[in-house]
């Protein structure tokens, strides 16, 4: 596939696959296999050079930064020949090993190429960057074409899938996989919007409700920032880590002969012990500085936000900015996601509240009463405005954290608590809400997404750690 057929995917031709002129240069380039090597180097691991002498099992050799090294025959590793620079799949290597992997995912790496195969797998190295490879018309040039047909793509990975689905009639998946920061969650999400783009049918219905929701499609790739805002956080090695075990374990439900598709999102574990406790260099989940960035005023008053906006002691312990997201942004995206998800606008202020509570929640104050262990209010504000979000009443609710009934054998009765203790249960009421609101929206857009048509085969792109 040359620079004439690549021209099919546009501004993103580049990013996929090297030039027909780079090909040729490659072809020609003088190269020695005999004396052409990788040797290892204390630094980078290992670096091109070439073999000057041998005696024994000892080689002296000069690598590409002029200093001379003399390192055992076995840790010498044969270079592949230039016609194999950035090659799509290393599987078709003549000398398949780890400096030779090592060096093309660089290279490749250095041109911008994130994607390349390995035999069956796709590699991708997460760049950090934006690049024009996901947009429809990549989409459009991925349909139909078999693996060998186009350059490595997540896109091309998610076709197969598609194809083999159709053709063998039988469920698939697709397992992502990799360590924290290396792009899973971004590739699922790419991996939803391939299969909602080529199935989701055109022109879906619009919910008489809510002029605002949008197609099948649209309601399918919606669905993530809606689920990153209230999931993702900021962890040490990943600004926007999904913190939800099983992350994105999504399942796309297909009619083979109406090509009709709907996403159905499977319930998850959340990391609850975020919502009240992160470390220095993490934070909260994204929801939280979302409606503290203030594009939205009022939902500050809605949520009875009137301090200082990170004066919050559930969120306020880690960072508060991401250099690399804008709160602001995001928050309109979220917003945004609802609407065409079809939530109803008091569906959303409901949501809104519960966060804006457990905001509040960690704020309450309690202290100990004089010559007791009883905890007590130290001020009822914070309380007034969590009651007053979550619909409760506010003595009702200081009597609960500081009163709680038990039941002993068959009675209930009130037991008295510490300001350790009530803490405790603030703490606990606060991850129990979150949760729940969570696992409620998961139900919630599965709803929407549902055609409530029968559901023959599925395709499920699920994420590991």
């Amino acid at each position: 596939m040359g620079d004439a057929v690549m021209a099919e995917f546009g501004a993103a031709a580049s990013f996929l696959r090297k030039s027909d002129k780079e090909r040729l240069e490659a072809q020609t380039r003088p190269f020695d296999m005999k004396r052409e090597c990788f040797v290892p180097d204390p630094e980078v691991e290992y670096v091109k050079a070439t073999v000057q002498s041998r005696d024994g099992d000892k080689v002296t050799a000069e690598t590409e930064f002029g200093k001379t090294v003399t390192v055992k025959e076995c840790d010498v590793h044969p270079q592949n020949p230039p016609k194999f620079d950035k090659i799509e799949d290393m599987a078709m290597f003549t000398f398949l090993h780890e400096p030779a992997v090592l060096f093309n995912l660089k290279e490749r790496y250095a041109a911008w190429m994130i994607y390349t195969y390995s035999g069956l797998f796709c590699v991708t190295v997460n760049p950090y960057k934006w690049l024009p490879v996901y947009n429809q018309e990549v989409v459009v040039a991925y349909r139909g074409k078999k693996r060998s047909e186009a350059p490595p793509h997540i896109f091309s990975i998610s076709d197969n899938a598609y194809q083999y689905m159709l053709a063998d009639r039988e469920n698939q998946s697709i397992l992502i996989t990799g360590e924290s920061g290396a792009g899973k969650t971004v590739n699922t999400k790419r991996v939803i919007q391939y299969f909602a783009s080529i199935a989701a049918v055109p022109g879906g219905k619009k919910d008489a409700a809510s002029e605002k929701k949008g197609t099948l499609e649209d309601q399918i790739i919606q669905a993530n920032p809606a689920l990153e805002a209230f999931g993702n956080a900021k962890t040490i090695r990943n600004d926007n880590s999904s913190r939800f075990v099983n992350k994105f374990n999504n399942s796309l439900f297909f009619r083979v002969n109406s090509s009709e598709s709907t996403l159905t999102i499977e319930e998850n574990l959340l990391e609850k012990s975020r919502v009240t406790y992160q470390l220095k260099a993490e934070r909260d989940y994204h929801i939280f500085y979302q409606i503290l960035s203030q594009v939205k005023p009022e939902l500050l008053e809605m949520l009875l936000i009137t301090n200082n906006p990170y004066d919050y002691a559930f969120i306020s312990q880690g960072e508060t900015t991401v250099a690399s997201i804008n709160d602001s942004e995001e928050l309109m995206a979220t917003d945004d996601a609802f609407d065409v998800l079809g939530f109803t606008q008091e569906e959303k202020n409901s949501i809104y509240k519960m966060t804006g509570a457990i905001m509040h929640f960690g704020n309450m104050k309690f202290k100990q009463k004089q010559r007791e262990e009883q905890a007590e209010a130290d001020g009822t504000e914070d309380a007034d405005k969590v009651a007053y979000l979550m619909g409760l009443n506010s003595a009702d609710l200081i009597k609960g954290l500081c009163h709680p009934r038990v039941k002993v054998g068959n009675e209930w009765v009130t037991k008295g608590q510490n300001v350790a203790q009530v803490y405790y249960a603030i703490g606990a009421l606060s991850k129990s809400v979150y949760e729940k609101m969570f696992l409620w929206m998961v139900m919630r857009i599965n709803q929407s997404l549902d055609t409530k048509q029968p559901r023959q085969y599925s395709l499920q792109p699920t994420t590991k750690i």
